[in-house]
């Protein structure tokens, strides 16, 4: 009702203010409905849960529209710069949707500094970044910036890429099993970031706006990968939704599943490189 996809394709940059609408929702509800209960033990996956909820219906109809552009008209493989421009509207969208995100969960981190709405992703920065000192980063909110010394930045690259092949192949497989399900990987992997931009600007809201670039310089390009990534399994399975089963249909959008899935890894290729060098840059 707040948003249809068609509209969000001819203005991108509404679903900035409808992502932090729909995360400042689920920031309230979660504090409002389980502070008091065993759940605020989790409120970092409950407030997760409830921005998915909030985006189900726009992510299943964007992607629903988006199929039907696969069977509407249609009467060669589009090729892999074409398909790109059929979509790019759509990623547009959700990568305004995910920044949104962003800049609500880690406004709220940065002026409550209330860590216990975020202690899953706490520690899950903490994993990724510092597993040697797990538990005194997790004591500390991650407060030491970089990574040095156990790694070369060789080691670093394939790390930081391997790992986030690994979220687009889930973000694949949530797609094709229910095409609106991959929003989930995408809301957590905002919450992680926003997380990562409080602790680097050690929660000065004066800082913000530079956390917010260090991250989104390298984050952008990530996060539409997987973007991509949700819309090429999204229309495969919309297509078996809807039951699109004719040949020259179903090798249509197979064609451009494949694309738009070598664009997403060439996309991660280039952010691990960008990420890398910002990480030895500030070490």
């Amino acid at each position: 009702m707040l948003l249809n996809p068609r509209r969000a394709e001819k203005r991108p940059i509404e679903m900035l203010l409808v992502g932090i609408f729909y995360s400042f929702m689920s920031l309230l509800l979660t504090n409002w409905i389980f502070s008091g209960a065993v759940l605020s033990k989790y409120s970092g996956i409950v407030i997760v849960t409830f921005t998915v909820m909030f985006s189900m219906p726009f992510m299943f109809y964007l992607l629903r529209h988006e199929e039907s552009k696969e069977i509407k008209d249609k009467t060669k493989y589009l090729g892999r710069f074409k398909v790109i421009k059929e979509h790019s509207r759509a990623i547009l969208s959700l990568l305004w949707l995910f920044v949104g995100f962003v800049i609500a969960f880690s406004l709220w981190y940065v002026i409550t500094g209330y860590a216990q709405n975020f202690q899953a992703q706490i520690e899950t920065y903490c994993y990724i970044n510092h597993p040697s000192n797990l538990e005194l980063c997790i004591e500390e909110y991650g407060s030491p910036r970089g990574i040095t010394g156990a790694f070369s930045i060789s080691e670093k690259f394939f790390t930081i890429f391997f790992n986030n092949i690994y979220v687009l192949m889930f973000t694949l497989i949530f797609s094709l099993i229910s095409g609106a399900g991959a929003i989930f990987i995408l809301a957590w992997n905002a919450s992680v970031i926003a997380v990562a931009i409080g602790i680097f600007t050690k929660m000065k809201i004066s800082m913000w706006p530079l956390g917010i670039l260090r991250y989104m310089i390298h984050g952008l390009p990530e996060i539409a990968a997987y973007f991509i990534g949700a819309i090429a399994g999204g229309i495969v399975s919309m297509a078996v939704v809807r039951q699109d089963f004719d040949k020259e249909k179903i090798k249509e959008i197979f064609g451009d599943f494949i694309n738009l899935v070598l664009l997403a890894i060439f996309l991660l290729f280039l952010a691990a490189i960008v990420e890398v060098g910002i990480i030895y840059y500030l070490s």
